[in-house]
């Protein structure tokens, strides 16, 4: 997939016709697939390249008042184009949402990027809204000279999915839900820290991790996790929150990996979170964690996919 960074629509060059995909998508969940899965049969039979034009940050960065939530991601940057590249696009142009975006109107738009982009058919979503006036894929198929495929909302069966309710399930710990709803598994990565080195003292050693990318965390608690480091993955299970058992106050996010060994600090590694085994709770000594620990661990060795 070639990625360009663009900062205006004169720097798009697109002599052959496209497939064009629009919008915003942080999660790239099931919801977002279905766009690509119809932009790659339509590139299929007709023979066309896939072309998206999104977006850095979301642009919610430039309309609504600041929250440090604003900027965390579900899926870090070079997870997300991977995604987009086993989704079939081509090329992706990345342009920043700013003020001056943003007063773009709907038919500037479409004189501009949309006829840089050079559409035989444009795919967006059911809720796709475009220019400072927000006009809707209706708009776009009445004014541009390209097929216009709007896909309707994807459901759980209950729900719309959407990125805003994964991020609530991230943040209550289900992750379970969470992996269903993208369809792959929801990872973090990080660099291996030193830590209090306890784990090791009672037979459960642990990689500390320091995140590194701007991507939500779960909540508190322990989970079945894979861990990726230097191109092998490994069965683990993760804990992420305070260790309160002995006093801590600093929010710890470390990895007891099974069936490996020797030590890794400055490491960059990546967690896979599968599912939730438990809440954080604070023991009453060492034995009553390690009674614990032994259960947790034979629950994440023992878990399989759903």
């Amino acid at each position: 997939m070639n990625i360009k960074p663009i900062i205006s629509y004169q720097e798009i060059s697109e002599p052959q016709q496209t497939v064009l995909v629009l919008g915003y998508f942080d999660a790239l969940h099931l919801g977002h697939k279905a766009l690509f899965d119809k932009a790659k049969e339509i590139a299929a039979a007709k023979g066309l390249s896939i072309v998206l034009l999104t977006f850095f940050e979301s642009p919610k960065l430039t309309f609504s008042r600041f929250t440090p939530d604003l900027l965390w991601h579900i899926t870090y940057p070079e997870k997300r184009y991977q995604k987009l590249a086993e989704y079939g696009v081509d090329t992706l142009y990345l342009t920043d949402f700013t003020s001056d975006f943003a007063t773009i109107s709907s038919d500037q738009f479409i004189a501009t990027y949309i006829k840089q982009l050079n559409p035989d058919t444009i795919v967006v979503g059911f809720d796709y809204h475009f220019g400072h006036n927000r006009t809707n894929s209706d708009y776009l198929s009445r004014n541009v000279a390209a097929d216009v495929i709007v896909i309707p909302e994807v459901t759980d069966g209950y729900q719309k999915i959407s990125s805003t309710l994964i991020r609530d399930l991230i943040q209550e710990g289900r992750i379970s839900k969470v992996n269903q709803l993208l369809g792959y598994h929801y990872s973090t990565r990080g660099i291996v820290v030193h830590g209090d080195a306890r784990g090791r003292t009672i037979g459960f050693p642990t990689a500390n991790l320091a995140p590194t990318d701007r991507t939500l965390l779960p909540a508190d608690g322990v989970y079945v996790t894979d861990v990726l480091v230097k191109g092998s993955r490994y069965r683990a299970m993760t804990s992420i929150g305070k260790n309160i058992t002995f006093g801590g106050d600093e929010l710890r996010l470390e990895s007891n990996l099974f069936d490996f060994s020797g030590d890794i600090y400055g490491e960059t590694i990546e967690i896979f979170w599968l599912a939730k085994i438990r809440r954080m709770k604070k023991f009453n000594g060492i034995d009553d964690l390690v009674k614990q620990l032994k259960s947790d661990q034979e629950i994440a060795l023992n878990w399989q996919k759903p």
